[in-house]
């Protein structure tokens, strides 16, 4: 997803409405793989997405999803709210397929509503049409940064496979950039890097959950 200063990486766009802690953790370690090979990021900040960033800050999934990021291998920087996401603050942002698919569509929706009402706004006078000519360069970077058909589609991250799924309405600019990035995926080994990222966080979990047992008792 663009922002201002970067791109960010959001999982689950919507593909699992119903998922659980250790889903979440799994999704951290993807993410974070993917932001690394795809967006060239040396060390991604993960957050888990809530209401507030203390960590007894959310629902019980997110608690729990927090808990489990801190035990992994990964540059995990704790909660993050929505105000955060165009702030530069957090390159993987973990949330669940239903919220992550809401804020998904919201994104889509305000950007197309600021740009109808900047575009109502500054053809309404003779004045602002030349300002808007003026600045006509600046817009034209922005509409195409934000534009869905250069991104080309979204990644379908856990299968045993490169998968990366179009829009409905996408046109042949999406579908070339769909392919490319199935392909970019494909050169740097995305599936295996995590499939063996995902081995690696299970045993930590695994050990940390065992440690926890021990001192418990």
């Amino acid at each position: 997803i663009p922002a201002p200063e970067n791109e960010f990486v959001m999982l689950d766009a919507g593909a699992n409405v119903d998922s659980k802690p250790l889903h979440l953790a799994h999704y951290a370690v993807m993410g974070s793989v993917y932001a690394r090979e795809v967006l060239k990021l040396k060390d991604p900040r993960v957050g888990v997405l809530s209401v507030g960033t203390e960590d007894v800050k959310g629902n019980e999934l997110t608690l729990e999803a927090f808990k489990l990021c801190r035990k992994l291998d990964l540059n995990f920087i704790g909660n993050v709210e929505g105000h955060d996401l165009f702030s530069n603050r957090v390159d993987v942002v973990v949330c669940d397929g239903f919220i992550g698919n809401i804020v998904l569509k919201t994104c889509e929706s305000l950007a197309h509503g600021m740009f109808s009402w900047l575009k109502r706004e500054l053809t309404s006078t003779t004045v602002r049409k030349l300002g808007a000519m003026m600045a006509k360069g600046a817009f034209k970077t922005i509409k195409g940064r934000m534009d869905p058909d250069a991104y080309g589609g979204a990644p379908l991250l856990g299968l045993n496979g490169n998968v990366f799924i179009a829009h409905g309405s996408a046109g042949s600019l999406a579908f070339k950039n769909a392919i490319r990035m199935t392909a970019q995926a494909f050169e740097h080994h995305i599936n295996d890097q995590m499939t063996d990222a995902i081995a690696v966080a299970n045993e930590q979990l695994k050990v940390s959950n065992s440690v926890t047992l021990k001192s418990s008792q």
